[in-house]
């Protein structure tokens, strides 16, 4: 089954354009005003425009109201909306219209030992309208840490779509996919800080990303697939 790929935290035209046409899956747009990659929904829009069919973009939301969320999707109608805050299961339905509109919700997972507690099966089971959960480390603030939390203390076995996020690079997603192929009803991955830009001094620079990174990391994730379906010897 081939992985599936989401870029997020874009902000620029020549951004999207890159992730197409290195074969990202889904774009994503992070709406939440306190976040170094955030676009306004105007902006969101307008890059959202540049998209090809079968290529979904995705809203991404931090504690917004219902009334918020559903203004934003009456704008953007084919956008899947990803729930990265504190919303709790009624939360979500609500700002999907009782789920009418296919939604992500994101599960924070503690950094080090920390991940052996959290109850990802209890979890899924919560969102179990969610059309995946999005798996990414508990930092600071909300998103955007560039943190991997430990993948391998998660349970074998939950009863949901995952998506791996959180401090995946092209060095490492391999690793991620193999690791946690079989754990859900299927695997997608999710990159932000892992492909972006860097300057003089190399530092990130949130929200520009790097042609090159994005490319490297689909090309790693494609390796993934291959080495998952080669033939036994």
């Amino acid at each position: 089954m081939r992985t599936r790929i989401k870029i997020c935290g874009l902000t620029r035209e020549q951004d999207v354009d890159a992730a197409v046409a290195a074969g990202a899956d889904a774009i994503g747009f992070v709406l939440y005003a306190k976040s170094l990659r955030a676009v306004s929904l105007a902006r969101a829009a307008e890059l959202t425009r540049r998209l090809p069919p079968f290529v979904t973009p995705v809203l991404l939301f931090v504690n917004e109201t219902a009334t918020e969320v559903i203004a934003a999707c009456s704008i953007i109608k084919r956008a899947i909306v990803q729930f990265h805050g504190d919303e709790s299961p009624q939360d979500c339905l609500a700002a999907t219209e009782n789920g009418a509109r296919p939604y992500l919700r994101a599960a924070r997972i503690p950094l080090g030992d920390g991940a052996a507690a959290f109850d990802l099966v209890k979890y899924a089971n919560d969102y179990s309208h969610a059309q995946a959960i999005l798996l990414d480390a508990h930092v600071d603030g909300f998103g955007g840490g560039g943190k991997a939390f430990n993948w391998s203390l998660l349970p074998p076995n939950v009863n949901a779509h995952l998506v791996l996020s959180g401090g995946l690079t092209p060095a490492n997603v391999g690793d991620g996919i193999a690791q946690l192929r079989l754990r859900g009803k299927t695997l997608a991955v999710d990159v932000s800080s892992g492909v972006e830009a860097t300057d003089s001094q190399g530092k990130p620079q949130k929200g520009i990303k790097d042609p090159e990174k994005i490319d490297q990391f689909i090309a790693a994730v494609r390796a993934a697939d291959a080495q998952f379906h080669r033939p036994a010897d």
